[in-house]
């Protein structure tokens, strides 16, 4: 357990919409918003020159659109994003084995056993920013603390800031000492705090507490009657800044997955195979860019009255190819009846674990029972898309690998299934889904 400012937290700065930018150049400096552009559809990043109108994650994007008129909308290319991240974070295993990651734009490290090779932490924190500046192209904000809160606090703290008259840049590295906890918590906003809500925030509130240093001045037993003895014995600690140290390094991937919400309500069974396809393919590519591969296909449907389907089917031997998770998938989605209308379609491979080197995954052995035919006829002859005849044995991780080669090189969206070559279909068209890893 670090005893001192020895908790880094790195944080990407506005991360899908600068590594647009940065794949698109002419971009730079105009307000860009990145996320779902249909009657459902929400930001999902946007760069600072959009924030100055307002505009914030999570947002409607009629409403973002609506508030910042000019803005230059993309859909999300969440390939992209996961293979920069997957370079970030080998930037950080660079330094410290104890990193912690905590989505594909941040992660914290506990830097206490790296200061013979690398410096203090304050030194660390800059080399990181400036390797990620150098090797990737893009901004990060870096945060160094005692705690995990205080560095996330910190890192915060150390980001641009959006105004009126334009973006301020941010100090990029902020340091808090653990002397300077109290000084640096205590005129935050309590909101700032891990695990405060709208109800806790009002029952605060309620009895005058804004800031964190409010909060940090009542005796722990008043906290606990106000919120209960869970959440306000924690939130009393936190004020205090004796929140969690402990980096825990990150556990391998549970399942791998994407999933996408439609525009509009999906019937047609050939258009959601057509999403099937992109979705798979997106996880395939996900698992094998972790050198992974799983046992368990799930496809997920969530119909046009929110109720959720699910099924699964296990295989005998881990696959990392998008034609052999698809066999099973378009089985399992023929089995499904989609009459009712499709809100969001998805796909998952669980059961994961590392491919041994030179072991190659099966890709056989996909009897599922009941299917006229097996998958091959359920997948239109086995290859992604539907493509008629099969390589053979072996032959899909050869093609698979030279797709992978070709996507390192020139990008996620250079090469994909056949079968989504074309003009869009319309509202419900393929496009960009959520990437899932757990």
């Amino acid at each position: 357990m670090p005893a001192g400012a020895d908790v880094v937290h790195v944080d990407m700065d506005a991360f899908f919409a600068s590594v647009e930018v940065l794949d698109h150049p002419e971009l730079v400096g105009r307000p860009v918003l990145v996320g779902g552009t249909g009657p459902r559809g929400v930001v999902a990043a946007c760069t600072y020159e959009a924030r100055r109108f307002g505009v914030r994650s999570a947002m409607p994007m009629s409403l973002a659109r609506r508030a910042c008129p000019g803005a230059v909308v993309l859909p999300g290319r969440f390939g992209r994003y996961a293979e920069v991240s997957e370079r970030l974070h080998r930037i950080l295993l660079d330094v410290t084995p104890m990193v912690e990651r905590i989505a594909l734009d941040e992660a914290f490290l506990d830097v206490s056993g790296a200061h013979r090779l690398f410096g203090d932490s304050r030194t660390i924190a800059h080399v990181l920013r400036s390797r990620v500046v150098d090797e990737l192209g893009l901004p990060c904000s870096v945060g160094v603390g005692p705690a995990k809160l205080v560095a996330k606090l910190a890192s915060e703290a150390a980001k641009p800031t959006a105004t009126r008259d334009g973006v301020v840049p941010g100090p990029g590295v902020v340091v808090v000492e653990p002397v300077g906890v109290r000084p640096f918590l205590d005129p935050l906003p309590v909101g700032a705090l891990w695990g405060v809500g709208p109800v806790a925030g009002r029952r605060l509130a309620a009895v005058g507490v804004v800031t964190v240093g409010d909060l940090a001045a009542l005796p722990e037993a008043t906290v606990v009657r106000l919120l209960g003895r869970s959440v306000g014995g924690s939130l009393a600690r936190l004020a205090r800044g004796e929140g969690d140290r402990r980096v825990v390094p990150s556990r391998p991937h549970k399942s791998v997955g994407q999933e996408r919400t439609f525009p509009v309500d999906e019937v047609d069974p050939a258009r959601l195979h057509l999403h099937l396809v992109g979705l798979v393919d997106g996880a395939a590519h996900h698992l094998r860019s972790a050198g992974l591969a799983g046992r368990t296909v799930t496809l997920k449907v969530r119909f046009a009255g929110f109720t959720t389907s699910t099924r699964s089917h296990t295989l005998d031997q881990p696959v990392d190819t998008a034609s052999a998770i698809l066999a099973v998938a378009a089985d399992l989605l023929e089995s499904v009846d989609v009459t009712p209308g499709v809100r969001l379609l998805g796909v998952s491979v669980s059961g994961v674990a590392p491919v041994t080197a030179g072991g190659g995954t099966g890709q056989l052995a996909f009897d599922m029972g009941d299917s006229p035919g097996g998958p091959g006829a359920a997948s239109g002859g086995g290859g992604p898309g539907g493509a008629a005849g099969s390589p053979g044995p072996g032959g899909w991780s050869q093609i698979s690998a030279v797709v992978d080669a070709v996507r390192s090189r020139y990008g996620r969206s250079s090469l994909g299934p056949a079968a989504l070559v074309g003009p869009a279909p319309g509202p419900g068209a393929p496009g960009a889904p959520d990437s899932r890893a757990r």
